[in-house]
């Protein structure tokens, strides 16, 4: 039984990665996958009671991410169909490619925390398009948005779904994440974004397309009010759920229905006095029919595929054939980042949540925390190793190959100076 499952597994795996060469989406691979694993397993059983508690267990644990994860994406489509994000990208004035290329770069690295690294990642690409003639310099800051993206999102526990799962799961908490996180994601975005800054010349050609002259779009003063509210609303809704899940002890969910219903109250208030046509474009009805549903069911199948292997008794088999062929946990934690650029993050790190159990290693172990950045950093060094970069490789048209000769050893300098900062942290605050 456990070889058939882990074979499914394996199989469904390797086409969800093989996504575009054989042009079958990785959602429909992931919810086949994962429904398989558990037909198998309640076939093989001697009573499909246990099993079905096996289910209904996993299944209350998925439930919380898919409800996180579906408020969050909801309050920022809400304040991108209000165009609040102009209040940001207005105010970059700035005409020097060098200077463009840090406040980009710093920017997504503060809004992936804040929000989610896709959602910022999406938004910067955006600005610097408008802001950025030169192709070339315009993709290579592009490259820069998917590290930052990406760093940015390892030390919240709202800013990438990796550590928002760890979060979730009660492997780590919110206070420890952000303090032990946040230098060694910053040195991630630093130490490429010094190297390229160095080596970075911009042409003659270059400069801001918003320049005096270039008349912006007319926004009268309701308008502009109205994409102030919904901003500062959402803003402040989503960086208060995990101050209200410390305070409360609830599950990180609760916080962020209740930050989604007050954003959705609020639009509703300040939309009140239009007609139904006008109104509609502003609800929140609207920005959930532009929600990324389809990750949000890949996520379902991944999750339920690996809670197959963790019921089964598979992950802890993997997890002992690790510790006895590797031994160095540190070196283990290291390699599933680098292989998190190669396959998705989200079932690796499910699968080492299911490997290793809170009794062995509690919350705020080294283990949890190391994972948060390697799972979260380590998809910048592929394009495809992250969802921040295949939103950005379509947007900007990013190739594989030349990502990997420009990007990628950037990327992976970010990465083990990252790594190597947390390490030395953890060694003096722990010796």
């Amino acid at each position: 039984m456990i070889t058939t499952i882990t074979i499914i597994f394996v199989l469904g795996y390797l086409l969800i990665t093989l996504e575009h060469p054989i042009r079958f989406n990785k959602t429909a691979t992931a919810l086949i996958t994962g429904v398989l694993c558990w037909i198998i397993y309640v076939l093989s059983a001697t009573a499909p009671e246990p099993v079905l508690e096996h289910l209904s267990h996993h299944l209350i644990e998925i439930a919380q991410i898919l409800f996180f994860l579906l408020g969050a994406m909801t309050i920022v489509e809400l304040i991108d169909i209000h165009d609040g994000f102009t209040i940001i990208t207005d105010r970059i004035a700035t005409r020097n490619p060098k200077v463009l290329l840090w406040l980009i770069s710093g920017l997504t690295f503060i809004l992936s925390a804040l929000l989610d690294n896709l959602a910022s990642a999406i938004v910067m690409v955006s600005v610097t398009r408008k802001l950025v003639k030169n192709v070339e310099e315009r993709k290579l800051i592009a490259g820069m948005i998917i590290i930052a993206a990406n760093a940015g999102g390892a030390w919240s526990p709202i800013g990438d779904v990796t550590t928002t799962m760890l979060w979730i799961g009660g492997q780590v908490s919110t206070t420890t994440i952000i303090s032990q996180l946040f230098l060694p994601s910053l040195i991630c975005l630093l130490a490429p974004l010094l190297w390229l800054s160095a080596s970075f010349k911009p042409s003659l050609s270059t400069g801001s397309s918003n320049q005096k002259g270039v008349s912006r779009p007319y926004v009268t003063s309701i308008q502009r009010r109205d994409r102030r509210i919904v901003f500062a609303a959402g803003l402040t809704a989503i960086v208060m759920v995990p101050i209200i899940k410390t305070v409360t002890h609830l599950p990180p969910y609760m916080p962020m229905l209740l930050a989604l219903g007050m954003v959705w109250g609020i639009s509703e208030i300040i939309h009140a006095d239009k007609d139904e046509q006008d109104r509609k474009r502003y609800t929140a009805a609207y920005a959930l029919s532009k929600v990324d549903v389809p990750s949000i069911l890949f996520f379902l199948g991944i999750l339920l595929a690996v809670g197959t292997l963790e019921s089964t008794g598979a992950l802890t088999t993997v997890a002992a054939s690790l510790n006895k062929w590797i031994g160095d946990l540190d070196l283990i934690v290291l390699l599933i980042g680098v292989a998190s650029a190669i396959v998705d993050n989200v079932p690796i790190v499910a699968a080492m949540m299911g490997m290793y159990d809170l009794n062995t290693y509690p919350i705020d172990a080294k283990l949890w925390e190391f994972l948060a950045y390697t799972a979260g950093t380590g998809g910048s060094l592929l394009v495809i190793g992250s969802a921040a970069g295949v939103a950005v490789m379509g947007m900007e048209k990013l190739e594989f190959g030349w990502y990997l000769r420009r990007i990628s050893g950037l990327a992976l300098l970010g990465y083990i100076a990252g790594a190597l900062v947390y390490l030395g942290i953890y060694a003096l605050s722990h010796h």
